[in-house]
């Protein structure tokens, strides 16, 4: 910190800091820095705000723009090379931790028929929604699950996962989210390749599926006992069946429209510790207030078209675009089309605000709920 800048942070407001600069005070605060200390009030502002100020910026991601250039790594690198071939999304905001938003992590990932990646594990909680082509799957723990499109699939932290696409597929592509920036800001992370590269199929392929699925029944006798959903792939049809049949009884909610959280069927809880998962739908012309939240959120588009204002910047979104909510700036969404719903899938970090009591809601009081857009 240079001579001019120990006050800088200072607020003449009771309770704040509020030290000016003197030269017995400088002198005292650089021999402070020869110790590897500091006078906490020369920063105590800056690092207690006043409310959460992210440094992720809104962004959103055209899918039309990246598509070719995401295809071009299959030429360029392959899967033994690369480990994941993928093309992660970078918030210049979180550029030194290679996040999307907060401590979220995306990318996308190209595999094509007959590939398949070598078996790792890693501290990070991760979640695969597939966004094109066919004969995706993944095995996550001896558990081999076939993906289609706008299947949310989970692979836990720790549990031994690989990913590929059967030789009788088309090429596949699907966006990852990770808390890898979470992990390593908390020293935590480790990452493992199996021992024999790939793993044995050991259940019944959607075994996970045909246990858990089933709509308000849970098996006699289960002994599950691990911090993750057992139910391992969260498939697109039964998941917008239930979006349309909610939608008949509710008005839904005013900030999100109709909106169902991805949960445990075990616990009725999120579907890992660390990462919460929703699908939400807009009905034809429907127009949400604006609210915000501690939390970041990266979404993605799935069916329609339609925009979003976030922190007064308008975003407009079609199907597979993906954009980026940090924590507590206001959002509201929108559905362009009058005559069709769209649905926007989003993961977030809202377990980890919850389990730590961090998390705060709070709608916008003016204007009828709608921001001003910023120009």
């Amino acid at each position: 910190m240079s001579d001019a800048n120990y006050d800088s942070y200072r607020e003449d407001v009771v309770g704040r800091a509020n030290v000016t600069d003197t030269p017995e005070r400088v002198a005292y605060y650089k021999r402070l820095a020869e110790l590897g200390t500091g006078a906490l009030w020369t920063v105590a502002n800056k690092i207690e705000p006043w409310e959460p100020a992210s440094t992720s910026q809104p962004m959103l991601w055209r899918y039309n723009d990246l598509r070719e250039d995401v295809l071009r790594a299959l030429d360029l690198v392959t899967p033994e090379e690369a480990g994941r071939r993928v093309v992660y999304l970078e918030n210049p905001g979180r550029s030194d931790v290679v996040a999307a938003v907060g401590w979220l992590y995306s990318g996308l990932q190209v595999m094509k028929p007959g590939e398949c990646a070598s078996s790792h594990r890693h501290s990070a909680s991760a979640l695969r929604f597939i966004m094109e082509g066919s004969g995706a799957f993944t095995n996550v723990d001896g558990q081999k699950l076939t993906l289609g499109a706008n299947d949310f699939v989970l692979t836990p932290n720790g549990t031994w996962h690989e990913h590929g696409v059967a030789e009788d597929g088309s090429i596949c592509i699907w966006q990852d989210g990770l808390d890898i920036p979470l992990m390593n800001a908390l020293d935590a992370n480790f990452y493992e390749v199996h021992p024999e590269l790939n793993q044995a199929v050991n259940y019944p392929v959607d075994a996970s599926v045909a246990t858990w699925a089933n709509a308000g029944l849970r098996p006699w006798g289960s002994t599950w006992d691990k911090r993750y959903s057992p139910l391992l792939k969260y498939e697109w049809a039964p998941t917008y069946e239930a979006l349309q049949s909610y939608g008949r009884v509710t008005d839904g909610s005013p900030f999100d429209g109709v909106l169902m959280e991805y949960v445990n069927p075990d616990t009725g809880g999120p579907v890992m510790s660390t990462i919460g998962a929703h699908m939400q739908m807009l009905r034809p012309g429907e127009r949400t207030k604006a609210h915000r939240q501690t939390g970041s959120f990266v979404y993605q588009c799935c069916k329609g078209k339609g925009w979003s204002i976030i922190n007064g910047q308008r975003f407009d979104w079609q199907e597979r675009d993906i954009f980026v909510i940090p924590s507590w700036m206001y959002h509201e969404h929108a559905n362009a089309s009058d005559t069709e719903d769209a649905c926007l899938f989003a993961f977030h970090d809202l377990p980890v605000m919850r389990s730590l009591g961090l998390y705060r809601e709070e709608a916008l009081g003016e204007n009828d709920g709608h921001q001003p857009i910023i120009t």
